[in-house]
């Protein structure tokens, strides 16, 4: 009973900052989606369209602060500092590289880019806009992601809390200010919200380097006695990498598919990302909590321990999926009332929603499968193809052949990719339950 009191305990000093981080840029995410709904469908799905090609770098930059957790984690696990240390600047110094890639990108190429998911030349010429800017926003994010993963194998997460906090609050006010033309500036539409997340970004980066200042006594300590492991590094990052672009371009291919429906299509899929943000965000943090916690376990040589908490983490989650699941359906029609758009998209929108509904319980438990426990080990070549057998083996196949084989409505396209999730569940528990993703790293 004591030990349950205290994983219970452990798991919500990790997992509600975390949520809580998650579900405040969520909910700002909403305020400033219905600042932009105000601007009319072509805008939300401008914005829309940008924002998933800038989720490529974000999954591959979040890919890197996950291979930085496995390592930071387990030899935090195993009280060896150097290498705390040196596993932190490897992966900080590879994902400003990557960083600076992406940026040259979407400053040389924004509109062919935007080209890639719609036809409706207002739409690309907005959202290439939108995108040229944003791109600002990787070289702050890389330095942000990878504190916030220090401080969260630090056990304070806390602190990617408070940055969230404050650069939320400022994102919010700069978009009034901007995408209205309030105190004097003149209204900047869709450019100004892309202003205000270039501004909050580089706010985030700087106030979590404020906290640096903390983890000094986990980035001390002389220099490591061994020589880096590239051949362990490579397969630990390797895979992940893939698995998270090739996700990531699945997930482009879905906006491409849904963009090609129409911009009503486009706007109602938009719409529905605060809500996921809400939902996934809620429950992120024990997918977080299972990183480190059961990182640690691992690198202490504790599997049976790890194996229970495990188990624990994925129950939570279920339940706390379920019940929110159940507060989408109720709330959906409030929901859609918020935004300034023609009632086709308020009744698509709703529909998304009902689907979306059915199939997040399956999504949380992919998230903390996946993205928490089979990874801790650093086998995360099992996680690359249980994603990318869900994703191009299911999801992308039937999602073209829903939208422009069989020319089904957007619901039920939708309904027909989300089926990956329920192939990808199956799998990761298979895997989960024959244990071979346990091990323990070694300097």
């Amino acid at each position: 009973m004591k030990r349950n009191t205290e994983f219970l305990r452990d798991v919500c000093r990790l997992a509600v900052p975390v949520a809580l981080q998650s579900m405040l840029q969520a909910s700002f995410s909403i305020v400033d989606q219905i600042m932009i709904g105000q601007l009319g469908s072509v805008s939300i799905a401008a914005v829309g369209l940008a924002g998933k090609f800038s989720s490529v770098y974000s999954v591959v930059v979040s890919a890197i602060g996950a291979v930085a957790g496995i390592m930071i984690a387990q030899y935090l696990g195993q009280k060896n500092r150097p290498e705390v240390r040196r596993s932190f600047f490897r992966n900080l110094f590879f994902a400003l590289g990557l960083a600076a890639v992406f940026t040259a990108l979407c400053l040389l190429l924004p509109e062919p880019i935007m080209g890639l998911y719609t036809k409706d030349a207002a739409t690309r010429q907005a959202a290439a806009s939108y995108l040229a800017i944003v791109a600002g926003t990787f070289l702050p994010l890389a330095g942000a992601t990878l504190l916030s993963t220090l401080y969260r194998c630090m056990e304070r997460a806390s602190l990617p809390l408070y940055a969230s906090l404050f650069a939320a609050l400022l994102n919010t006010g700069l978009n009034y200010v901007l995408i209205f033309g309030k105190l004097g500036f003149a209204p900047m539409g869709a450019e100004g919200a892309a202003i205000a997340t270039l501004v909050s970004q580089i706010a985030n980066c700087l106030v979590m380097l404020l906290f640096l200042r903390s983890a000094r006594d986990c980035l001390s300590g002389g220099r490591p006695q061994t020589r880096f492991q590239w051949r362990q590094y490579a397969a630990m990052l390797l895979p992940v990498l893939a698995c998270e672009f090739l996700w990531s371009v699945g997930e482009n291919v879905y906006a491409g598919i849904y963009g090609n429906l129409g911009t009503a299509d486009c706007a109602a899929m938009t719409l529905i990302n605060p809500v996921q943000g809400l939902v996934i965000g809620a429950l992120c943090g024990l997918s977080q909590a299972a990183g480190v916690l059961i990182g640690k376990r691992l690198g202490s040589g504790d599997y049976d321990g790890a194996y229970g908490d495990a188990k624990k983490l994925l129950l939570y989650g279920f339940l706390g999926s379920a019940a929110l699941s159940l507060l989408v359906v109720l709330t959906s029609g409030l929901y859609v009332r918020l935004y300034a758009v023609e009632d086709t998209v308020k009744a698509l929108t709703r529909q998304i929603l009902a689907v979306y509904a059915v199939v997040a319980p399956f999504k949380v438990q992919n998230m903390i499968l996946g993205g928490g426990i089979l990874r801790s080990g650093g086998k995360t070549k099992y996680v690359m193809m249980i994603d990318l057998t869900g994703t191009w083996g299911f999801g992308v196949p039937l999602g073209l052949l829903a939208a422009f084989v069989l020319r089904l409505s957007i619901p039920w396209v939708y309904l027909m990719i989300s089926l990956e999730e329920c192939v990808r569940f199956a799998i990761s528990v298979a895997v989960f339950r024959r244990r071979g993703w346990m091990q323990s790293l070694r300097a």
